[in-house]
């Protein structure tokens, strides 16, 4: 898998399997923050010490495999473009922090994209892997052996009262974030997300957009993950959100029949509205596309629409953000241009006009 292939395919390999709840949990992850004990933190650290730590990757993972992830290649952040940086950030290869940095810093990515190691971000490493579905579990287990595999070679700044040393206070500890992407279009309709959210921060858990800490949650997808990374095990951890979010699901599930049966001639309606403005737009913003293809893959999931693949859903969510269009396009493009290219490259995508 090369740099090129990262960029130009919206969709990741993993992505395209089926997971456990995926009509509801798009996909789950885990994120480990890792610092080398005796190396002042990349938040501080000069040039001079960085530049080794990335150096160590280049040399001791770059090329190399970790059972099922194969060819796992570093991609530096000095030798990108800003719209290359911007697209992996929309693929969720990289965090927006890391796109920023320019020397020293960048990501070990696996061929099917669904291990990412970035190097030189807020912490010296920031292991995350990625399932489709509601696969927590499954995901802790690889991401704590993907952990082991790279321990072998570094010493970890750890505390034997505090845990992982990071840089951040809220990430000591475990050093681990949680999290699963949700799709929850019902409850955002019948505005019970809203009184939801409040309660779900009261259990120690945060709920944000699709790209994280302050981002919005376009398209009804909501990013659900702990806040609380000291005093629990991973496992505890994980185990306490696998609980809320299955309380999502049933929720949404019972607020998606609720809609059927009190508003099944509306809700058909508002559907099939967003799958007519996605098939005829000529101009569409992002917001507006994120609204109907979130309409769309609901009615996928209901069974009003059964000729439009899920898949190309979840590409064109990709597909249609500024960095993908305009790597997609081959040049800038300005927020007019970009909502033309979005409209005409959704009806492209649907096979509705050639």
């Amino acid at each position: 898998m090369s740099l090129q292939s990262f960029i130009n395919e919206a969709i990741s390999p993993w992505m395209k399997e089926e997971g456990p709840d995926s009509d509801i949990v798009m996909s789950s992850r885990i994120r480990l923050a890792r610092n080398f004990a005796d190396v002042t933190f990349p938040i501080v650290a000069s040039e001079t010490e960085l530049k080794p730590i990335l150096d160590f990757f280049q040399s001791e993972y770059s090329n190399r495999s970790f059972k099922e992830y194969e060819q796992l290649e570093l991609v530096k952040m000095d030798e990108l473009q800003p719209i290359e940086k911007r697209v992996l950030v929309e693929k969720h290869l990289i965090s927006p922090n890391l796109a920023e940095k320019s020397d020293h810093a960048g990501a070990l990515i696996s061929q099917n994209e669904q291990v990412s190691v970035m190097v030189n971000e807020e912490d010296h490493i920031r292991i995350q892997l990625y399932f489709p579905g509601f696969q927590l579990d499954k995901a802790l287990k690889q991401a704590l052996e993907i952990d082991d595999w790279l321990e072998e070679k570094i010493n970890y700044a750890f505390d034997g009262k505090r845990g992982y040393l990071t840089a951040c206070p809220t990430n000591v500890g475990t050093g681990m974030r949680a999290s699963v992407m949700m799709h929850l279009p019902a409850l955002s309709m019948t505005q019970q997300i809203n009184r939801m959210i409040p309660a779900i921060n009261q259990l120690g858990l945060v709920v944000r957009g699709i790209y994280g800490e302050g981002s919005e949650a376009l398209g009804n997808i909501f990013q659900i993950s702990n806040q609380i990374t000291l005093g629990k095990s991973e496992q505890d951890i994980v185990e306490d959100l696998q609980s809320v979010v299955q309380q999502l699901i049933e929720q949404e599930k019972r607020a998606r029949e609720t809609l059927m049966n009190r508003s099944g001639i509306q809700l058909e309606d508002r559907i099939f509205r967003s799958y007519g403005v996605l098939k005829h737009s000529r101009i569409i913003e992002s917001k507006e596309a994120a609204k109907c293809l979130s309409d769309v893959r609901l009615g996928i999931d209901l069974g009003y629409i059964q000729h439009v693949s899920k898949n190309i859903l979840n590409e064109l969510m990709v597909l249609t953000q500024p960095g993908f269009l305009q790597q997609y396009a081959k040049e800038t493009l300005s927020p007019d241009q970009r909502d033309v290219r979005r409209a005409s490259l959704i009806r492209e995508r649907l096979q509705l006009e050639k």
